[in-house]
């Protein structure tokens, strides 16, 4: 069975949007690697994946309301995510925590191997921004099939 990512993103904007296709697009240039892009997913559905990837804004200091609640959801009905890769991505204006958090939850509550750190790219991503996107994603496909 081919290993299979899930790029997991909210936007608001549009820019975290373009990131996730980009980071998507990188994992498709790994040969024997599934992707799936989506915004929502219930918390059963990211025990499928082999990878995680969440690309989320941060808003007032924060990751979206959606993406806490699934992790919250998650937590409590004990979702076993444990030894998978987890990433994290997002576009911000001032701050840009909410990627950091991200991380964090997949590392402490969910013992996922994560990157660190996050990619983090200031308003819209310019064409080196979505290079950089692409590149995470070929990145984590590339861990995932040596991990095989």
């Amino acid at each position: 069975m081919m290993p299979k990512i899930l790029v997991l993103y909210y936007s608001r904007t549009g820019n975290t949007e373009k990131m996730a296709k980009a980071v998507a697009d990188g994992v498709k240039t790994v040969p024997g690697v599934d992707v799936e892009l989506v915004y929502h997913v219930t918390p059963e559905t990211l025990s499928e994946f082999d990878a995680v990837i969440v690309g989320t804004p941060t808003y007032h200091h924060d990751m979206t309301i959606d993406m806490k609640m699934l992790f919250e959801e998650a937590a409590v009905k004990g979702i076993n995510l444990k030894g998978k890769i987890g990433a994290a991505f997002g576009s911000y204006g001032w701050s840009g925590e909410a990627p950091k958090l991200v991380l964090e939850i997949l590392k402490n509550k969910f013992e996922m191997q994560v990157t660190d750190p996050p990619l983090l790219i200031r308003y819209e991503p310019d064409q080196n921004g979505l290079e950089k996107c692409r590149e995470l994603g070929r990145k984590i496909a590339e861990r995932l099939i040596h991990k095989a």
